[in-house]
C-alpha cells in the first residue's frame, strides 16, 4: 500500500516537472510535492471507520447468526411499531431483503389526523364547493361510480410535529410576510418622521380653524397608529397554516382522497392517494416540508384518517428493528427481512404523548387482522403507573400476548439509575411483556459518541432499573441503547444519533423477529413463552447491576440454537403464573421494613396455556412436569422440587435478612427446572429483592458513608430507613482525588404503596470539582426506606472519590393537607420538631383559583368499525361531555378531571382526552391523563370544553354522565395568608408569626386566617360559594429548604420538600354595607312608595323593553303609545332607534331622524358641567351620577348610530359626489362624542371606525377594528378587519387572515 502511494507521488511529480520553466515554477512544484507527500503519510496513518458501531449488531450475536444463516433475516415476520409513526420514505424503509414492501400498513390510532368528511356533495358541471369556500374542479380522470364526494378541511400545521411546524412557519413568514412587512414598516416610519419634521419646522396650521386642527391631529395619530400596528402585528404574528380542502371518494375498488395543497382548488395537481394498506401510496404534503403522509378511510367515507408522524422517534425505532439497505448492508437494522406495521400512538395534539384511545386502537389492530398477522410488537413508549394489578390496558395487553400469541417487547424507561424505576408496559399486571434496559458497548462509544478512549461496556446511567413495585424483574434483558440510523425526511437529514431504552427495545424486537423467522423457516412451533424463555436462558451475564441488565445482554444466535435444540416441549405453549403473598404479587420485593426478623412468603404457581379458553382439553390433561428448584442465596430457604399438573400449586419460601450487611439491596431468585431436561434452563423463577436498610442513625438523624472511588458507570446505593418524624433530608456530596470536574447523578427514591415512583423522588445531575461540596435538599416521608443512589456518568474518563452524608429534619404538621373554610375564619395547625431542634417560620400563599364545571351535555354512543371493535363483536362506546367556561379576563387555566386524572395505563377507562374550543369552535388546546402538563393562556371570553371517555361497557359510561370537571386558574398575583401564633392574635389581627426556635420533641400551634375576599387579586375572580383557592404552606426558615425543587430531564418530578397543600373554601361572599337607619321606617317608606304612579312607570318600562323586540310596525305602535303618555322618556326613543337600526341600510334616513330627536332632547351643557367637576359633595351625588350616566350613554348611542348611518351613506357614494357638507356633518358628530369619551370606548368605537375610513385615516380605523376583534373575534369583525387592511394596502396581512378563515370558523368540533 505504501509502495503504491510512493509510485503515484513520483508520477505526479514527474508531470509537474515537465511544466518547469524557471526557478519560481520549480519552487511551486516542490511545494506541491511536499503537500502530496504529507497527504499520503496521513492517509497511511488513518484507521478504518467503525461502521459496525453505528447500529451495533455484533454485541448481540446478530452478525454471527446472519453470517451462518442468511435467510434467518426476519423474512416472513411482521413487526408492529407502537410509536410516533414510521416514515416509509426514510432511507432503508422501502423494501425487505426479498424485495417486498417494507412498511405494509400505516395507522394513526390517536385520532389526531382524523378529518370529519361527513359532508357529502355532488359536482355541478364538474365543480364542488369545498368547506374552505373554494371552488374545487374534479379532474376528468377520476373514477367515481357513485358521483358523491365527501369533503372536509384541516390545517396542515395540525398534522405537523412541533419542530416541523416551527420550521415551515418560519419559512412561510420569511417568504410571504417579511419582505412586504418590512418595506411597509419602513415606509410608515418615513411618513411619520416626515410629519414630525414638518411640524417642528412650523408647518402646522395657525389660522384657528378647528376642523383643520382636528385633521392635523388625526393625521399624526394615523401615522403613529400605522407604525404601532405594524410593529404589533410583527410581534403577534400567528400563522394557523394552510387550510387544505380534502376530497374523499370511492373509485369502485378502493377509497381515495385528494388534498388541495395549492389552496386554489387545483385538485389536478393535488396529492391523490389510495388507502395505504391496499395501494401502499404515500407522498410529501409539500415539497418544502418533506412530510410523508398516507391515508385511511373509515365509517363509509365519513372519517378520513391522514397518517403522518408526531416526531422522528418512531422512524428511528423502526430503522433499528428492520431497516434494509440493499446497496450498503452494513447500515442494516437487526431484521432487514421483516415487514413493518406502523401504528401511531403519540397524539400530535398533546405533544406526542400517548393516549388511551391510541393504545386501545393499537392493541385491537394486532389482536385479529384479516390482512396480516402481527408477530412482534415493539413499544418504545411508556409511563409510570401507580399500580399494576388492575387497569383497562393491562387487560387488553393480556389478551394480545396470552390469547393471540403476539410477542410484546417494550422499553424499560429512561428514569434510572435508582431502583424500581422501570415503567409500564413492562410493569403490566401480567408479567408477559419483555422489558428492555439500555447498554452501551465500547464500539458504540467510539462510533456513536466519538469518545477519546474506549471504556468497558455498561448500562447507561439513565436506564431504568428493576424491580417493579410488586417484585417482578421489570427488566428482562438489556440491549444496545443507541444508534445512528434513519430518521424521517421532514428532518432534512438522513440519519441521527438517538439513545435511550427506546433504542434498546427495537434492537430486542428485531432479535425476536430473527428468532421467529428462523422458527418459521424450520417449521417449528413457538409461543411468546418459548421465545421469552430462550432469550432469558441464553442472555450473556455482563457481571454488572442485575437490576439494569435483567438476565443479561440478549444473544440472538444462542437463542435460535436453544430453540432449534429444545423445541416441541410440552411447556412451550405454557406460561407459569407466579403470585407471591396474600396480595398476589409477581415476585417478592421487601423494602419498607427494618429487616430485623425472618419472613415467610407463600407462593402460588399456575400453568396456563396460550389462549387457555380455547386450548385443547387433551393437552391440559396431558400436562405434567416434575420440577427441581434451586436458589443460590443462603438467606432464602425454598423447597427442592415441585410436581406440576394443570392446576395451581403453592409452596412456602422463608427469607431471613439477619446477618446481611445493612444499607444494601440483595437479589436472588428461586428457579424451577424440568428434571428431565435441566439443560433447557429455568421454566420459571420467583424473583426476590430484599432491601436491608440502615436503621440506627447517629443522633437519630445522621448518616455518613466515607469517600468511595467512582469509576465510569459506577453506581452506589445507600438504603436508609427514614425516621418516622422526618419531613425533609439534606444530602451532602464532597468530591476528592480528582483535578477535573466530575459528573454525577443523584437519585433519591421512596416507594409508597399504590403510588408511582415519581411520587417521592428527587433527581439531580451534579458537576463536582476537586474538593467541592454540593448540598441537595428534598422531601421525604417517615417510615419508608429511602434509596440514595449516586452514579458516575457512564462516559466519564477520570476516576474520583465522593463522600456522602445524609441528614434528616422534621417540622411535621398535624395534617398533611390544610383546609380552611372562610366561614370558620381561623384554622389551627400544630407543628412538631420530632428529630432535632429546628427554626419554625411559617408562610402560606394562595396560587390558584379552582372552579367546578358540570356538564351541559352528555352523550353515550357506539363507535364500532374495525378500529373500535374488540374481536368477538365487542364494540367500544364513547361518552362525550360538554362544559361551558366563561372568563371575565385573560388567565392561565388548567382543566382537570379529578376522577380520571394522573392515571393512564392503570385507568379503569380507555380515555380521558379533553379539547378546549373558543366560541367559534376553533380548537385552542388539548390535554389528557396528566393534567399538570397541559395549561392554556386564554383571553377573556366564552369557551367550550369537550371530554371524551371510552369503554366497551356503556353502563360504566352512563355512570359518568354527570362527571364534574375542575378548572384551575392561576392567580395574577399570589395572595399571602396571615399566620399567627395565638388564636386571639388571629381573631384581633394582632402581631403576625415570627421565626420561632423549636426544641426536639416540642410542638407549636399556628393559626391561619382566612383571606379577605375583597382583596384586589380575589375580587375580580367572580368567586361563588363552593369554589376554592389553592396554595401551599411551608414551615422551615431556611430559604433553600422552601425553594428546593427537583428537575428530571423530562421535567419537574417532585414538589418542594417543605410544602403542604392549602385549600381555602369559599362559603359566603362579602355583603354590601347595609344602611344603619331603622328597618321599620324603611319598610314604611317602601309601602308608601308603591303608588299608582309606580305602576304606570313599571308599565312604561315594560312597553319600552318590547319596542326593539317586536317587528318594526308593532314596535312603532308601542313607541307612539309610550311617547304619547311620556313625551320626555328617552329610553323609549332609544329603543325605537335600536329597532330602526336593526332593519338595515334601507332605514338609514329614519335612523338619522330618530337619532336627531334624541340628541336635540338632551341638554349637553349640564352633562359637560357635571363631568367637568372633580368632586361632587352633594348628599345624593350617587343618585345624580346614575341619572347623568344614563343620559350620557343615551346621547352617545344616538350620536354613534347617527354618525354610523351618515358614514355608511358617504362610503356608498362615488368620490365625485362627496361634498364638504357631508364631511363637516360627521366631523361635528365626532367632536361632540369626543367631549365625553375617547374614540376607543366600546360604546362609540364602531362609529369611529367608519368615521376614520370616511376621512381616510385607515390606520386609526384598522386599530379600532383590531381591538373589536381582540374583544370578540366574529365573522363580521373579521370581514371588517380584512377590509381595513386592504384599504391600507396591507394585503399580506389580509391574505393571511382570509386564508385562515376556515380554521377560525370550522363547521363542527374537531373529532376525538
Amino acid at each position: 500500500m505504501i509502495l503504491s502511494s510512493v509510485v503515484m507521488i513520483c508520477k505526479r511529480l514527474h508531470n509537474e516537472m515537465i511544466k518547469v520553466r524557471d526557478v519560481n515554477n520549480f519552487l511551486v512544484c516542490l511545494g506541491k510535492f511536499r503537500t502530496i507527500t504529507k497527504m499520503a503519510s496521513t492517509a497511511g496513518s488513518v484507521g478504518e471507520f467503525p461502521c459496525w458501531g453505528l447500529l451495533p449488531r455484533k454485541e448481540t450475536g446478530v452478525i454471527t447468526l446472519l453470517t451462518k444463516n442468511p435467510t434467518f433475516d426476519g423474512r416472513g415476520v411482521v413487526i408492529a411499531i407502537f410509536d410516533s409513526g414510521v416514515d416509509p420514505g426514510a432511507p432503508g424503509l422501502q423494501v425487505t431483503t426479498e424485495g417486498k414492501v417494507k412498511v405494509i400498513d400505516r395507522i394513526d390510532a390517536s385520532g389526531a389526523g382524523d378529518i370529519d368528511t361527513s359532508t357529502v356533495v355532488q359536482p355541478t358541471e364538474g365543480i364542488i364547493n369545498g368547506l374552505s369556500g373554494r371552488k374545487l374542479k374534479i379532474p376528468e380522470s377520476w373514477v367515481n361510480p357513485s358521483g358523491k364526494f365527501h369533503i372536509g378541511v384541516k390545517s396542515a400545521y395540525s398534522l405537523y410535529p412541533q419542530r416541523l411546524r416551527e420550521r415551515v412557519s418560519k419559512e412561510r413568514k420569511e417568504k410571504n410576510w417579511d419582505p412586504v412587512h418590512k418595506e411597509l414598516l419602513a415606509e410608515a416610519q418615513r411618513k411619520l418622521q416626515s410629519l414630525e419634521s414638518s411640524k417642528s419646522n412650523g408647518g402646522s396650521s395657525t389660522n384657528g380653524n378647528g376642523s383643520n386642527s382636528l385633521m392635523e391631529k388625526l393625521t399624526k395619530e394615523d401615522a403613529e397608529s400605522r407604525v404601532a400596528q405594524l410593529n404589533t402585528l410583527e410581534k403577534k404574528y400567528n400563522d394557523l397554516g394552510p387550510a387544505c380542502d380534502y376530497v374523499v371518494y370511492h373509485d369502485g375498488d378502493v377509497w381515495r382522497a385528494c388534498i388541495d395543497t395549492s389552496e386554489r382548488g387545483d385538485l389536478e395537481n393535488g396529492i391523490h392517494l389510495g388507502e395505504y394498506r391496499v395501494t401502499h401510496q404515500w407522498a410529501s404534503l409539500t415539497a418544502a416540508d418533506q412530510y410523508n403522509i398516507s391515508i385511511n378511510v373509515h365509517n363509509d367515507g365519513n372519517i378520513l384518517e391522514v397518517v403522518g408522524m408526531c416526531s422522528s422517534h418512531g422512524t428511528h425505532v423502526a430503522s433499528i428493528a428492520s431497516a434494509n439497505f440493499p446497496d450498503n448492508p452494513d447500515k442494516n437494522g437487526i431484521a432487514p427481512g421483516a415487514q413493518i406495521v406502523s401504528i401511531t400512538i403519540g397524539d400530535n395534539r398533546i405533544n406526542s404523548m400517548e393516549t388511551g384511545t391510541a393504545l386501545s386502537r393499537a392493541m385491537l389492530r394486532v389482536m385479529e387482522n384479516p390482512f396480516y398477522k402481527v408477530d412482534v410488537i415493539n413499544m418504545s413508549y411508556g409511563e409510570h403507573a401507580h399500580w399494576s394489578d388492575s387497569g383497562r390496558f393491562g387487560e387488553l395487553a393480556h389478551e394480545v400476548v396470552n390469547k393471540y400469541g403476539v410477542v410484546w417487547v417494550a422499553s424499560g424507561g429512561n428514569h434510572g439509575p435508582a431502583l424500581a424505576t422501570v415503567g409500564v408496559p413492562p410493569d403490566f399486571q401480567s408479567d408477559s411483556i419483555i422489558g428492555v434496559g439500555a447498554f452501551v458497548s465500547p464500539d458504540m462509544m467510539m462510533a456513536e459518541y466519538s469518545m477519546i478512549e474506549k471504556l468497558p461496556g455498561c448500562p447507561y446511567t439513565w436506564s431504568s432499573r428493576g424491580p417493579t413495585a410488586d417484585g417482578a424483574r421489570g427488566v428482562t434483558v438489556c440491549a444496545p441503547g443507541g444508534a445512528i440510523t434513519s430518521v424521517p425526511t421532514f428532518t432534512l437529514r438522513s440519519s441521527q444519533l438517538m439513545n435511550g431504552t427506546s433504542m434498546a427495545s427495537p434492537h430486542t424486537a428485531g432479535c425476536v423477529g430473527l428468532i421467529i423467522s428462523a422458527l418459521k423457516l424450520e417449521s417449528i412451533q413457538y409461543s411468546p413463552y418459548s421465545v421469552r424463555r430462550a432469550i432469558e436462558n441464553t442472555a450473556f451475564n455482563l457481571g454488572v447491576d442485575v437490576f439494569a441488565q435483567g438476565h443479561g445482554l440478549i444473544q440472538v444466535d444462542r437463542a435460535v440454537d436453544y430453540l432449534l435444540q429444545h423445541s416441541n416441549g410440552i411447556e412451550d405453549r405454557v406460561r407459569f403464573v407466579v403470585e407471591c403473598g396474600n396480595d398476589r404479587r409477581k415476585g417478592i420485593h421487601i423494602r419498607n421494613w427494618k429487616a430485623d426478623k425472618p419472613i415467610d412468603m407463600p407462593v402460588m404457581v399456575e400453568p396456563v396455556m396460550l389462549n387457555d379458553m380455547e386450548a385443547d382439553p387433551s393437552e391440559k390433561l396431558a400436562f405434567c412436569m416434575e420440577l427441581v428448584m434451586t436458589c443460590d442465596a443462603p438467606w432464602v430457604k425454598s423447597p427442592s422440587c415441585l410436581q406440576m399438573s394443570y392446576t395451581v400449586r403453592s409452596f412456602q419460601l422463608s427469607i431471613d435478612p439477619r446477618g446481611l450487611e445493612r444499607g444494601r439491596v440483595y437479589f436472588t431468585s428461586v428457579k424451577a427446572f424440568s428434571s428431565c431436561n435441566i439443560e433447557k434452563g429455568a421454566m420459571f423463577e420467583v424473583p426476590i429483592t430484599v432491601v436491608v436498610p440502615v436503621v440506627d442513625l447517629l443522633h437519630g438523624y445522621h448518616y455518613n458513608c466515607p469517600a468511595k472511588v467512582f469509576r465510569a458507570g459506577c453506581v452506589r446505593r445507600h438504603f436508609i430507613y427514614v425516621p418516622i418524624e422526618s419531613t425533609w433530608a439534606t444530602v451532602t456530596l464532597k468530591a476528592s482525588h480528582s483535578d477535573k470536574c466530575q459528573r454525577f447523578t443523584l437519585h433519591a427514591v421512596q416507594l409508597k404503596p399504590k403510588c408511582s415512583v415519581k411520587t417521592l423522588e428527587y433527581y439531580k445531575v451534579i458537576n463536582l470539582g476537586c474538593n467541592e461540596v454540593s448540598t441537595q435538599i428534598f422531601g421525604v416521608r417517615g417510615g419508608y426506606t429511602l434509596e440514595v443512589c449516586l452514579a458516575r456518568w457512564w462516559s466519564s474518563l477520570v476516576d474520583g472519590e465522593v463522600e456522602v452524608t445524609v441528614e434528616f429534619h422534621s417540622l411535621r404538621p398535624s395534617q398533611e393537607e390544610v383546609t380552611l373554610f372562610c366561614s370558620d375564619g381561623v384554622q389551627r395547625v400544630d407543628v412538631r420538631a420530632g428529630l432535632r431542634s429546628e427554626e419554625l417560620s411559617p408562610q402560606a400563599s394562595l396560587k390558584h383559583h379552582t372552579q367546578v364545571l358540570m356538564p351541559t351535555e352528555s352523550k353515550v354512543e357506539v363507535l364500532g368499525g374495525p378500529r373500535d371493535t374488540i374481536p368477538g363483536s365487542r364494540p367500544v362506546y364513547q361518552l362525550v361531555l360538554s362544559y361551558n367556561l366563561s372568563l371575565s379576563k385573560s388567565a392561565e387555566i388548567t382543566p382537570k378531571c379529578a376522577l380520571l386524572s394522573d392515571v393512564l395505563y392503570e385507568s379503569a377507562y380507555e380515555s380521558q382526552l379533553w379539547m378546549l374550543f373558543d366560541h367559534n369552535k376553533q380548537l385552542l388546546g388539548s390535554g389528557d391523563a396528566y393534567s399538570n402538563k397541559y395549561s392554556l393562556k386564554l383571553e377573556k371570553g366564552d369557551y367550550t370544553i369537550r371530554l371524551h371517555v371510552r369503554h366497551e361497557r356503556p353502563d360504566l359510561l352512563e355512570k359518568l354522565s354527570d362527571l364534574p370537571l375542575t378548572v384551575l386558574t392561576k392567580l395574577a398575583q399570589e395572595v399571602k395568608l396571615d399566620i399567627y401564633t395565638s388564636f386571639n392574635a388571629a381573631v384581633a389581627s394582632g402581631k403576625k408569626a415570627q421565626p420561632i426556635p423549636l426544641s426536639m420533641g416540642t410542638s407549636q400551634p399556628i393559626y391561619l386566617a382566612a383571606p379577605s375576599l375583597s382583596d384586589k387579586t380575589l375580587k375580580g375572580l367572580g368567586l361563588t360559594p363552593g369554589q376554592a383557592l389553592l396554595g401551599t404552606l411551608s414551615f422551615a426558615k431556611d430559604e433553600q429548604v422552601r425553594k428546593a425543587v427537583s428537575n428530571h430531564k423530562f421535567g419537574p418530578i417532585r414538589t418542594m420538600p417543605d410544602q403542604y397543600p392549602v385549600r381555602v373554601v369559599v362559603t359566603e361572599l362579602p355583603c354590601k354595607k347595609r344602611s344603619t337607619g331603622s328597618s321599620n321606617s324603611n319598610s314604611e317608606e317602601k309601602k308608601e312608595a308603591k303608588t299608582h304612579a309606580d305602576y304606570l312607570e313599571a308599565l312604561r318600562d315594560l312597553q319600552t323593553a318590547w319596542i326593539a323586540k317586536l317587528d318594526c310596525e308593532s314596535g312603532e305602535q308601542i313607541h307612539k303609545e309610550v311617547m304619547a303618555a311620556h313625551p320626555d322618556h328617552l329610553a323609549a326613543q332609544l329603543a325605537r332607534l335600536q329597532a330602526l337600526d336593526a332593519v338595515g341600510a334601507q332605514n338609514r334616513a329614519a335612523v338619522i331622524a330618530q337619532a336627531s330627536r334624541i340628541v336635540s332632547a338632551v341638554d349637553t351643557a349640564p352633562l359637560l358641567a357635571f363631568y367637568g367637576t372633580k368632586t361632587d359633595t352633594r348628599s345624593d351625588a350617587a343618585k345624580i351620577k346614575t341619572q347623568m350616566d344614563k343620559q350620557r350613554n343615551t346621547l352617545l348611542e344616538a350620536l354613534s348610530r347617527q354618525g354610523s348611518a351618515y358614514c355608511a351613506d358617504i362610503l356608498a357614494l362615488p368620490v365625485s359626489e362627496l361634498t364638504q357638507e357631508d364631511l363637516e356633518q360627521v366631523d361635528s358628530i365626532a367632536v361632540d362624542i369626543m367631549k365625553f369619551v375617547e374614540p376607543s370606548d366600546s360604546k362609540v368605537n364602531g362609529f369611529f371606525a367608519s368615521y376614520y375610513q370616511v376621512r381616510g385615516f385607515n390606520g386609526l380605523a384598522a386599530r379600532l377594528i383590531a381591538r373589536q376583534c381582540e374583544e370578540k373575534w366574529t365573522r363580521e369583525n373579521e370581514a371588517k378587519l380584512i377590509d381595513a387592511y386592504n384599504r391600507l394596502g396591507w394585503t399580506h396581512i389580509s391574505t393571511l387572515i382570509a386564508s385562515s378563515h376556515p380554521l377560525r370558523f370550522p363547521t363542527s368540533y374537531t373529532p376525538f
